[in-house]
């Protein structure tokens, strides 16, 4: 266990205490030193660790005991440094385990979701044509998803496949939410600057229920000004929330066959209220 513990963690860039020489049950062992001496124990976690096989590519086979040792240090990490994507990545794998299976069972009774998960579209910039969504109209869905990425500077490339979902269908479900996640700021009308992500957060959280975007929205105020505090209470807060209950689940819309729709057409097909004339 403590041999695939630290592989894991290695694997993900989460560093972990070694115990000296002198620790009981020779934890002090390094990588280096002779197999022979972990005795058949060892041999026996090293069988262990053959046997977790890969789901899918990238896959990294995790138990819970380290899973909830990479959910606390990614938490840690991104609550520190907000835009530390890979963070925040590894806190919504790791703490999905109970509405990532939500989220896959709304999708599978909904025939536009339905579809979704078995043709498995991708958003990146290999299946997007750019150039094809520039000449769209202005306000539709399509040239106002290019027109905010542009304007924040922001590629659909940035998110991270997924590594610890032990189930391929929900490592699917967790990939999609990631690249809708430019969608939902642009059918909100929200930047990507702080007041901008804890206002998509708190809309995410309520729709998907996913931990990482409850602690998005709880935690990331701390670093708004006052000012900025009173509109996010008052204003930004409430219509999230009410958005986010009346709006319908926002991966059973299959965002690439809706272009050319317009974006407030889309926002009242899926339940979303126009965004509040405040600045952001």
């Amino acid at each position: 266990m403590l041999l695939l513990l630290r592989r894991a963690a290695a694997r993900a860039g989460v560093p972990l205490l070694r115990a000296g020489p002198g620790s009981p049950g020779n934890a002090g062992l390094s990588r280096s030193e002779p197999r022979a001496r972990r005795g058949r124990g060892g041999e026996e976690e090293e069988e262990e660790d053959e046997g977790c096989y890969q789901l899918y590519p990238g896959h990294i086979p995790t138990s819970p005991l380290q899973k909830a040792l990479l959910a606390a240090g990614s938490a840690v990490m991104a609550l520190y440094d907000p835009y530390r994507h890979d963070m925040v990545a590894v806190l919504g794998e790791t703490t999905g385990c109970l509405a990532l299976p939500n989220l896959r069972d709304k999708m599978k009774h909904h025939p536009e979701g339905y579809r979704i998960l078995q043709e498995r579209p991708r958003i990146c910039l290999s299946t997007l044509d750019m150039s094809r969504l520039r000449e769209l109209p202005d306000g539709s869905l399509g040239r106002e998803y290019v027109r905010f990425l542009e304007d924040n500077k922001v590629s659909p490339d940035t998110r991270m496949p997924a590594k610890f979902v032990d189930d391929e269908e929900l490592a699917y479900v967790i990939q999609r939410y990631r690249e809708v996640h430019d969608m939902m700021h642009t059918l909100l009308g929200m930047p990507t600057n702080m007041l901008g992500e804890v206002v998509v957060k708190w809309f995410e959280a309520v729709q998907t229920g996913l931990p990482m975007c409850v602690l998005g929205a709880a935690f990331g105020p701390v670093r708004l000004s006052a000012r900025k505090l009173q509109v996010l209470a008052t204003e930004l807060v409430p219509w999230a929330i009410r958005s986010g209950r009346n709006a319908s689940c926002i991966l059973n819309v299959y965002y690439e066959q809706r272009w050319e729709q317009p974006v407030e057409s889309l926002r009242e097909e899926i339940g979303i209220f126009p965004p509040p004339a405040v600045c952001v």
